[in-house]
């Protein structure tokens, strides 16, 4: 981790391009900034036009610049969309021909190195490498199995992916932009780290991230991910019934969406209750009834899918924390919808990382829901400044360096025979 420096992480969506520059100084965040833009040329997490892309990378990070008064030559960016994959790798490593001995931080490294080598394939490459539970001696869900007699080491990694093509357009935009990928992370997983505190680090909890187009639904257990899925629903389908509904462009229904949107009975709103809408060069009145019916059911539509995807792999009453991220949720009475069809609470995310959450209270530009904006670029701030995997078991990486192996070899050796 840097002592002096910065770190700057961009957020790249299919309707927003938010950034993040954390100035640091003595291992600690000194100050933060922030800047965000609309997104252009890209859809579902994939990159559809890198030339439009690359415009409102230069724009935004070009303001950051401005003003910070930092010169950013690297970025933390992230990763999403229906490119994302994930799978389980096994693999197993003998420890000793004869006997037992002790296992150790380089034989974790080994099982791991192993199991994710297994994993690989030529069309995708792997952003992050979770162990989710090693064995020794065929005893399973060893959490730490460092310091323990073992004839062999099991590993079972959780592997999330992305296609490989994806990646290398990612790249190509940043570096046509003027800058360089210092990490890359999975949107869901960098968020997960933005949000998830001690408390919902217990039991199951369900991290449900509402884009504009894409959501991502995290599932954890005790701190640990055990799935992922990608849905290809957002929050643009409310925007898109009001746009087919009164038949406006999709601008124009965003921003009537934000002023007068609700999910509620829309028999409870008074019929004469009007909006004006400009359409074609005139006012033309429009019943607020009629807006708050289109966005319910679009959102009912939303919450159901939601619901069916979560309980293909969980039950809902086994569920300890259910959060919801993304601005969607600014919509009122959508969180309650969302409680009415699960039957358990829902909680708006919040930043639980208490160093990055003390600076966020200082800024009046991220006051209220705001900060919602900035969620992914602060979570993988907040993975550079910890430097470890999200999740208990973290991954142990290898020696940099040949003392630092000859240290470690030596400290194996005086842990098996003394």
């Amino acid at each position: 981790m840097l002592n002096n420096g910065h770190l700057c992480a961009v957020d790249i969506g299919s309707s927003k391009i938010s950034a993040a520059l954390a100035q640091i100084k003595n291992n600690k965040i000194s100050n933060i900034f922030f800047d965000s833009f609309v997104s252009r040329g890209v859809k579902e997490g994939i990159i559809v036009d890198a030339t439009e892309l690359v415009i409102c990378l230069t724009k935004l990070l070009k303001g950051l610049k401005s003003s910070s008064g930092v010169k950013i030559k690297y970025v933390h960016a992230n990763f999403s969309g229906k490119d994302i994959s994930t799978k389980h790798s096994h693999a197993v490593i003998p420890l000793a021909e004869r006997g037992n001995k002790v296992i150790t931080s380089t034989d974790i490294s080994a099982a791991n190195e192993q199991a994710r080598i297994l994993g690989s394939s030529l069309e995708n490459e792997i952003i992050h490498v979770i162990p989710s539970s090693y064995a020794i001696d065929s005893k399973g869900s060893v959490i730490n199995p460092i310091g323990l007699y073992s004839h062999k080491l099991e590993v079972d990694l959780y592997l999330i992916c992305a296609r490989l093509s994806s990646l290398q357009s990612l790249s190509r935009v940043i570096s046509q932009a003027g800058y360089e990928i210092r990490g890359l992370s999975f949107s869901g997983l960098a968020t997960a780290k933005a949000v998830l505190g001690a408390q919902e680090k217990r039991g199951l909890t369900v991290l449900c991230d509402l884009g504009s187009d894409v959501t991502e639904l995290l599932i954890f257990k005790d701190g640990l991910l055990q799935n992922i899925q990608i849905l290809p629903v957002g929050g643009s389908s409310l925007t898109q019934q009001i746009s087919e509904g009164l038949k406006i462009n999709f601008e124009l229904a965003e921003d009537i969406k934000r002023s007068h949107g609700v999910i509620t009975d829309a028999s409870h709103i008074p019929e004469e209750k009007e909006i004006l809408v400009k359409k074609d060069g005139f006012y033309k009145p429009i019943k607020q009834r009629d807006v708050a019916a289109m966005v319910t059911n679009a959102g009912r539509l939303i919450c159901l899918q939601i619901k069916e995807a979560v309980e293909t792999k969980v039950a809902l009453h086994e569920i300890d924390h259910f959060i919801m991220v993304g601005k969607t949720l600014l919509t009122d009475g959508f969180i309650e919808m969302m409680e009415s069809l699960i039957g358990i609470p829902v909680t708006l995310g919040r930043i639980s990382h208490p160093e990055v959450a003390g600076l966020i209270k200082e800024h009046s530009d991220l006051s209220g829901q705001k900060y919602l904006t900035y969620l992914t670029c602060l979570g993988m701030i907040c993975q550079d400044l910890d430097d470890k995997t999200v999740g208990s078991l973290a991954l142990v990486k290898p020696a940099k360096n040949m003392l630092v192996k000859a240290a470690r070899r030596f400290k194996e050796v005086y842990q098996e025979y003394f």
